[in-house]
């Protein structure tokens, strides 16, 4: 079996690489930091093949499919991405377009590439990081929220044209909570909520997209949460969301 993994040198990225690792998969591994990614294959006990490439850069994502295309790839995971807090007018706009980038554009187009491998031999599966986020509105986390709610919304319709086909290939989203990861010195802020352990994230996450499950949200806090989120006029949750994220700037 063989797994490639993008955003695999820290947090949820390598964790699932340790958890595939322990179901003897081989890997694929991907992400800017190579240094990283060597700690990791040295610490794996199966094949791992390492590729330092930076997402952002859309000509680097047509890249890495060609070069891993063909490979029998059994689980693609789109991990890789990041955030950045700030009031949408003060935040850096090429930072932004950047995040657009890893966030959205990298994994729409690995999805749409290897769906189209698998679609014809009628097997793999493909787990998509999103977040909580992508089932809410983010003031001062704004275009992180976007993104997510754009990869969770891309996942569940895909999944459900599975679906209609009576395919065996499925598609799951990861839509987490707060996880103990870097995306806090990424993003610039600071979780005001206690984060999940990445690895039983990463546990989780692998055990439900093996098991076929749409969306995956680890904790029982975060289900929760989003099933408040549900009842809620949409200006209470904005409300809400504002007053955490801007809680989580003043506590840099």
């Amino acid at each position: 079996m063989l797994a490639l993994i993008t955003g695999a040198s820290s947090g949820i990225g390598r964790d699932m690489a340790r958890v595939l690792d322990k179901l003897n998969y081989d890997l694929i591994i991907v992400a800017r930091r190579k240094d990283k990614l060597e700690e990791l294959k040295n610490e794996l006990n199966n094949k791992v093949t390492v590729i330092d490439m930076d997402l952002s850069e859309t000509e680097n994502v047509y890249k890495l499919y060609e070069m891993t295309k063909g490979k029998d790839i059994d689980l693609v995971i789109n991990n890789a991405g990041f955030g950045l807090f700030g009031k949408f007018y003060e935040t850096d706009l090429d930072t932004e377009l950047k995040m657009i980038k890893v966030n959205v554009v990298c994994p729409h187009i690995l999805t749409k590439l290897f769906l189209q491998e698998m679609i014809k031999k009628d097997k793999g599966k493909i787990l998509n990081v999103c977040s909580s986020a992508g089932f809410m509105a983010g003031p001062n986390l704004s275009t992180y929220y976007a993104t997510k709610n754009y990869l969770t919304k891309l996942t569940m319709a895909i999944n459900e044209e599975l679906r209609q086909m009576k395919s065996n290939v499925h598609i799951s989203a990861l839509c987490p909570g707060p996880v103990d990861t870097e995306f806090n010195k990424v993003a610039k802020g600071n979780f005001v909520v206690r984060e999940a352990n990445s690895y039983r994230v990463a546990e989780y996450a692998i055990d439900k997209t093996l098991k076929n499950k749409m969306i995956i949200v680890p904790t029982l806090l975060m289900k929760l949460t989003l099933f408040f989120n549900r009842l809620v006029p949409h200006r209470l949750s904005l409300i809400v969301a504002y007053h955490i994220q801007m809680r989580k700037t003043r506590n840099k």
